[in-house]
């Protein structure tokens, strides 16, 4: 079932990305690209840019309906709060630091004074 549900969400999520491409901004937007230019002479403009208009607010409503969907009724609901990977690690030791280098040593290349 949440495949199925998963399945429409992204029908309606590409659906939505194509309507809102088709609304014509001021500057012309993509919507000669996809054939609203022939829309708006069907319709009319007026006609059409309330027609794009509400599709894109209804199928922004389903999308978001879709998701809580899927989310509320599908995944499983923890009840208690699990630890994380990383809090549940087992700590690590951290290595003993090295000793001191002996100073009195001299390094090669220099002349001891």
């Amino acid at each position: 079932m949440f495949s199925i549900v998963l399945f429409l969400n992204m029908i309606v999520c590409i659906l939505l990305m194509i309507v809102v491409l088709m609304q014509s901004s001021k500057g012309g937007g993509l919507a000669g690209s996809f054939g609203g230019g022939t829309m708006g002479t069907v319709f009319g403009v007026r006609r059409t840019a309330d027609f794009l208009s509400r599709t894109t607010t209804i199928l922004a409503a389903v999308f978001i309906g879709l998701c809580l969907l899927a989310n509320l009724a599908f995944l499983p609901a923890s009840k208690s709060a699990r630890e994380s990977i990383i809090q549940g690690g087992s700590p690590t030791s951290v290595p003993a630091p090295l000793p001191p280098r002996n100073q009195s040593a001299p390094i090669s290349g220099e002349q001891p004074q």
